[in-house]
C-alpha cells in the first residue's frame, strides 16, 4: 500500500510512502504524528489504521482543514504505543 504525504508546496506533487517505511518510523518513536494528502483514499487509511490496531498501538486520524475551500485539508494521522 503507498500513501501520498501532505504537501508542503501548493505546486509539488505529493511524495508517495509505502507501509514499510511507516512502520520504520513508528517503530523509532513511542508517538509520531504523519500528515497525509487529501489524495489518499479513506478506505487506505482505514487499512493503515487496522494495521496498526492490529500490532497493539493506538492510532487517532483526523482531518485538517487549512484553508476556506473544502478541498483545503488534509489527513492527520498520530500513532502511538
Amino acid at each position: 500500500m503507498d500513501l501520498k504525504f501532505a504537501r508542503t508546496d501548493i505546486n509539488e506533487k505529493a511524495k508517495k510512502v509505502d507501509l514499510a517505511k511507516i512502520e520504520t518510523a513508528v517503530e523509532k518513536e513511542d508517538s509520531i504524528i504523519f500528515y497525509f494528502d487529501r489524495d489518499n483514499s479513506h478506505k487506505d487509511l482505514l487499512t493503515l489504521q487496522d494495521h496498526f490496531e492490529a500490532k497493539g498501538k493506538s492510532f487517532y486520524m483526523s482531518e485538517v482543514k487549512f484553508g476556506l475551500s473544502d478541498n483545503d485539508y488534509m489527513y492527520q494521522v498520530h500513532i502511538m504505543s
